[in-house]
């Protein structure tokens, strides 16, 4: 009843907010109380009792009203962070003033008119309201940094979001403006030896404000593209030395994270006996965390003077890269070194981010996290922004519990539209991996694990499952990730000069892959599908002059489908042809696109599946074109990587091309590869838009076609296909396991052409990489947060959300 009658007073204030025509004083502190001091209501109560209809009816009607609201809820957070919130009505003040503001921010935020507003100063409006020997400065303080400074001094508040290390009193209440905050990091990891006891209050509290916290930062939200390249003034602010906290809180939250075990002592079906308020903590600091970790040219202190006074233009000295990066976040995580931090970091990571491969006997009966994508942006932001973590994590096999779990996701969104973003994420983690030579290494080690993916069963390597599964994303995904091709192949280029053996499986799909790709039709429906040859024949060439010794499995798979190469030597290059093959491709058109393979021996049972009908998604940024985020680099014969100049693609010349035009195809096993797999494949690659302008010409075909790297694979056949073709009839061979004990044992040393250099494509950043990430984490962070609503129904300006 009591709280009812609690709801009931609320929604009455709310009323006489949104109907009242004159000014209310701010000094009225009555009708400011009926807000916050005498109600109890929880952040779904608020949501509910403050309809958006009424908060822009106040913002366009009343608007000093509505300033006055928020002025006030900032100045009894202040109260509370000055005061030390000693009772139980102060903590509830705070709780309240900060559901209000997490409630009202947002339309404050999607009106230009009233961006301004948090950063201007109100008169009176210093800590408190008054001032004390630091009043000058203060009372000066624009209301968005009070709110902040606020916030930060509440997350270590004792007895309120931390534990007390003195007695309980009412007189003992420790003064938050000399507490040591370091002293209470929230979990022992990095920097901090001693695990606190674990307080559900203290946790539900941290959780309410840290949500407070990101409505703040959420101003990016509601900008433009265009118009979001300048740094967040709210992050910038919050993460320079003017916070103190800035530390301890990084810490805390870092440690929050990568401690936390969803599993907990490991009971079957706990997580539905027990609420687990630890996991909402978990989330709110992994997303605190990704919007934190935000550097670029700009400096902290131009972007808070450029919120101040939107007229001025940054200095020009501000161009230049400050010498360190100002936001404390992104400078602390940077100069984490010691081993077994960054073995503590990796390992939560890990666990984390493994959750939903763990199979259990029982169904269901293990917890399932959900903020995976939160993770994988974590992720990303350590290994680009601090280097000893990147190579600490390549340093051992333990890069492969990050690839498995990566791998998973990779392969079970691809046929969900609504998840296209962790598709690219997951592919710049790889792309940005792969361009280091200890990641190529480590994928040789043999993968025996077996987690629930729809994929062939194979015995192989983890190499075999990332080749296996980008087969599957090429063939077997959805339209939109076609943007992602020259990456995932960009990928396997990367890797191949290291890769010693690959399966039977995995050759197969490469020789797929390039016979969908060389399919005449396809190659002339688009002015970019022959870059995917090239790739794909870099690769070949990677493996054969490199680590041809023990991919015997290739090479066979070579032999077998040598038609393919021959057909693409001799790819006509006349008017006529070229009219003839996309005249095909449009009888083509209607192709189904079931694909074939799915009636192979499969690892799991779980396809899969598209987005479901209604499923919200944010829509993106386009990507960048894999030359402009890569840079090329050459590795030296004692494996430095030194910057290549950029050169044409390998050293293919057209003596091979020419030498090369006796085609032949007397193999009837060239068929066995589906064609219905191929023809679906090359029907879902090649919806390129037909309107445009552009159409292929002969000399565009020889433009490209002379520069054809194929030497080495002609080489290559010219020398073991009449070897095996004599095997066979001499020994009357059937079994192809005997011609691969003779490729096994054979050698083509002073055969081949000489060894091109190892060309490796490292993940440069760019203006439009930031741009996608700073899209994409904050489509993530708007769909992770609607219970409340955060942000829903709001006029965002970043991305659109759209319903699948």
């Amino acid at each position: 009843m009591g709280n009812t009658d609690t709801k009931l007073h609320f929604r009455k204030a709310v009323i006489q907010l949104t109907t009242k025509t004159q000014p209310v004083e701010a000094a009225d502190e009555a009708f400011w109380d009926q807000f916050w001091a005498d109600t109890s209501t929880s952040v779904q109560d608020v949501f509910a009792l403050v309809p958006a209809a009424e908060i822009r009816a106040v913002r366009e009607e009343s608007p000093s009203n509505l300033a006055t609201l928020c002025y006030k809820a900032v100045e009894r957070l202040v109260q509370g962070a000055d005061s030390g919130c000693p009772s139980d009505k102060q903590r509830q003040i705070v709780l309240n003033c900060t559901r209000l503001l997490t409630r009202i921010l947002p339309y404050i935020f999607e009106d230009a008119d009233w961006r301004g507003f948090f950063w201007s100063t109100v008169p009176g409006a210093g800590r408190a309201g008054c001032l004390d020997e630091d009043g000058d400065e203060d009372d000066g303080r624009p209301l968005a940094q009070s709110l902040l400074l606020a916030v930060a001094d509440l997350l270590f508040c004792p007895d309120f979001t931390i534990q007390s290390h003195k007695k309980s009193g009412p007189d003992s209440a420790e003064d938050l403006r000399f507490i040591d905050s370091c002293e209470y990091i929230w979990e022992a990891g990095v920097g901090f030896a001693q695990s606190p006891p674990l307080d559900y209050i203290h946790d539900l509290n941290r959780t309410e404000l840290l949500k407070l916290l990101l409505t703040c930062f959420s101003e990016a939200m509601y900008l433009p593209p265009a118009d979001s390249k300048t740094l967040n003034p709210w992050v910038a602010f919050f993460c320079s030395t003017e916070n103190r906290h800035a530390l301890p809180l990084f810490t805390s939250l870092l440690n929050v994270v990568c401690a936390y075990d969803p599993a907990g002592y490991g009971i079957p079906y706990n997580h539905l006996l027990f609420y687990d308020y630890r996991e909402q903590l978990v989330e709110q600091a992994v997303q605190i965390l990704i919007v934190t970790l935000e550097h670029e040219a700009r400096s902290a202190a131009s972007a808070v003077l450029q919120a101040l006074d939107p007229s001025a233009s940054p200095p020009a000295a501000e161009e230049q890269e400050p010498a360190g990066p100002e936001n404390l976040f992104v400078n602390y995580l940077s100069r984490i070194h010691r081993e077994e931090d960054l073995s503590f970091i990796l390992k939560g990571l890990a666990r984390l981010l493994n959750n939903p491969l763990v199979q259990t006997y029982l169904p269901r009966s293990s917890k399932k996290i959900q903020f995976h994508q939160e993770l994988l942006i974590v992720f990303w932001k350590f290994c680009d922004f601090n280097k000893k973590f990147l190579f600490f994590v390549l340093k051992s096999s333990d890069v492969l519990d990050m690839l498995v779990p990566i791998l998973f996701y990779l392969n079970e969104a691809r046929a969900d539209q609504s998840r296209v973003g962790l598709m690219h994420i997951a592919v710049f983690i790889l792309l940005l991996l792969s361009g280091e030579r200890n990641f190529g290494v480590r994928l040789n080690k043999p993968y025996t694990l077996r987690v629930p993916m729809d994929i062939p069963v194979f015995t192989g390597t983890h190499a075999d499952l990332l080749v296996v599964i980008f087969h599957k994303i090429i063939t077997a995904g959805h339209q939109r990730l076609q943007p992602l091709f020259d990456c995932l192949l960009t990928i396997i280029v990367n890797i191949s000069p290291y890769l010693k053996s690959l399966s039977m499986v995995a050759a197969n799909k490469l020789l797929h892959l390039l016979e969908a790709f060389c399919t005449p039709w396809f190659l002339f429906s688009s002015p970019q599908h022959h870059h995917l040859v090239f790739f794909l024949l870099e690769v070949f060439n990677n493996i054969i002059q490199y680590q041809f010794d023990g991919n015997c499995n290739l090479v066979y798979a070579i032999i077998r489908k040598r038609t393919v190469f021959h057909q693409l030597a001799n790819l006509p290059s006349d008017m006529a042809s070229i009219q003839k093959a996309l005249q095909r491709k449009k009888k083509m058109s209607g192709i189904s696109r079931t694909n074939s393979t799915e009636t192979e021996s499969m690892e799991g049972f779980r396809p899969a599946a598209p987005a479901e009908p209604g499923t919200l998604k944010a829509t993106l940024e386009a990507t960048p074109g894999i030359d402009k985020i890569t840079e090329k680099s050459q590795v030296s014969v004692d494996g430095v990587t030194v910057p290549h100049r950029d050169s044409q693609q390998t050293n293919a010349d057209a003596s091979a091309i020419a030498g090369a035009s006796d085609t032949e195809s007397n193999s009837e096993r060239d068929q066995e590869v589906s064609h219905a797999e191929s023809e679906a494949a090359r029907s879902r690659l090649s919806s390129v838009s037909s309107s445009s302008a552009w159409s292929a010409n002969p000399d565009w075909v020889v433009s490209w076609k002379v520069k054809l790297p194929l030497q080495t694979i002609m080489r290559l056949l010219q020398v073991l296909v009449p070897q095996v073709e004599k095997i066979c009839i001499d020994k009357g061979l059937t079994d192809e396991s005997e011609i691969l004990k003779f490729l096994q044992h054979g050698t083509l040393v002073g055969l081949l052409p000489v060894p091109h250099p190892i060309l490796i494509r490292k993940y440069q950043a760019n203006a439009g990489t930031a741009m996608w990430f700073r899209t994409y984490m904050w489509g993530v962070i708007y769909l992770r947060n609607l219970d409340p609503p955060i942000w829903y129904d709001t006029d965002i300006r970043l991305f659109e959300i759209q319903r699948t």
